[in-house]
């Protein structure tokens, strides 16, 4: 399909919003979104008029003196976008699938409501506040990478920690649904990876339907259910004597669990909610990529992304990201050397002279299980890699 300044387009069916700097622009069919500048707007408004390319870019050059002005340039990324119907008359054949989550519906909207509204938000806010001073008064609180082993059998570690790991996981998502039904809007739960941790994740795109102070509640929903789920934890710990041991230690586990998902999401060089909530304060809605174009200048080993635009203003908090992208994946190294591998080496180390046992004693068969749930782990890992790199082909 050739585009010439005599070309003549009809879009697809377009819902525009304003947002903090530029316009969230969502194609209906789809429901995929993006984001563009102020003179885009305009030329879309004037294709929808039934302008030609050539009168549009003559408009534009004169209410946009400043810009580069190039309608067939523009009118080419629409068209690789899939927001063209036709051109001259010529139907267009794309293939529409519908991007947008259905999940969720049968959750009343008021029950998001009542967990998320202005009184829950000091709520959760205080609560936070009360987590810091509880780890400050009490540093007994803060865990060490010990905690996990609460029997002597690892088969037995492995499933307690996995069986709370998975728990928390719910939970936090689930803050995360409540949060997109109380706008009254569908949700989907999906699985995926973040470097060598499995995570569930939960499909917050229709909150580019709201506005940005909207979004923040769906950002931050699931670490106010992590804060509350860690006062528990502390307020346990505390109350109850050492006679209590397996409660106890429970609740060392949950708190290790969700430390490390705290320092997790100061990660900025993965997509955390976090890093979401980061991007939509400052309305940089790709900071991660222009982030990386920005430092692959001095880090070569740093993935390039070319099909990014850093939009004027945004440099000073892009050079920032970046300073904060270093630091996150410093803080990842410290994790593992912290918690990872102290539990890796010693796990291993009491597993596997285990192995030497005969076929009939249960320790030879503890270690045989806790292998193959090594093995499990491993196994659901390389199968979300392999479906997130399915995903970038697909994109591609």
């Amino acid at each position: 399909m050739k585009l010439s300044l005599q070309s003549q387009l009809i879009l697809y069916p377009l819902t525009i919003r304003q947002d903090k700097k530029h316009y969230i622009v969502e194609e209906s069919l789809s429901g995929e979104f993006f984001e563009m500048p102020k003179v885009c707007i305009d030329a879309i408004q004037l294709i929808n008029q039934g302008e030609s390319l050539a009168v549009i870019e003559q408009h534009l050059i004169q209410t946009y003196p400043d810009d580069d002005i190039n309608l067939v340039e523009f009118a080419e990324q629409l068209l690789a976008l899939g927001l063209i119907k036709e051109v001259d008359g010529e139907a267009i054949r794309v293939i529409k699938k519908s991007q947008s989550p259905k999940g969720f519906m049968w959750i009343p909207s008021w029950v998001g409501q009542l967990l998320f509204n202005k009184i829950t938000s000091k709520l959760f806010v205080a609560v936070i506040c009360i987590n810091i001073l509880l780890a400050i008064i009490h540093p007994g609180l803060l865990p060490e990478y010990q905690d996990i082993f609460l029997f002597d059998s690892m088969m037995l570690n492995v499933l307690m920690y996995m069986a709370i790991t998975l728990v928390l996981i719910v939970i936090h998502e689930f803050g995360h649904i409540l949060a997109v039904r109380s706008y009254n809007l569908p949700a989907k739960l999906e699985i995926g990876n973040r470097l060598l941790f499995i995570v569930f994740e939960t499909d917050l795109s229709p909150a580019w339907k709201l506005k940005p102070q909207q979004r923040n509640r769906l950002y931050t929903a699931g670490m106010c259910f992590d804060q509350m789920m860690l006062f528990i934890a502390f307020v346990i710990t505390l109350s109850f004597p050492e006679g209590h041991a397996l409660l106890i230690g429970i609740s060392g586990i949950v708190t290790l669990d969700i430390v490390i998902k705290i320092i997790y999401q100061c990660c900025f060089y993965m997509k955390t909610d976090l890093y979401y909530l980061v991007e939509n304060i400052t309305g940089c809605y790709n900071l991660m990529e222009n982030g990386r174009q920005y430092l692959c200048k001095w880090l070569p080993f740093i993935k390039k992304d070319s099909t990014t635009e850093t939009f004027v203003g945004e440099v000073k908090v892009v050079r920032m990201y970046g300073v904060f992208y270093i630091c996150g994946v410093l803080l990842t190294l410290s994790m593992f050397a912290i918690y990872f591998i102290p539990q890796a080496l010693y796990a291993y180390s009491q597993v596997l002279p285990e192995l030497l046992h005969p076929v009939g004693n249960p320790y030879f068969w503890d270690a045989v299980v806790f292998l193959g749930q090594t093995l499990l782990i491993g196994g659901l890992l390389v199968y979300s890699w392999m479906k997130n790199r399915g995903r970038e082909k697909i994109s591609w």
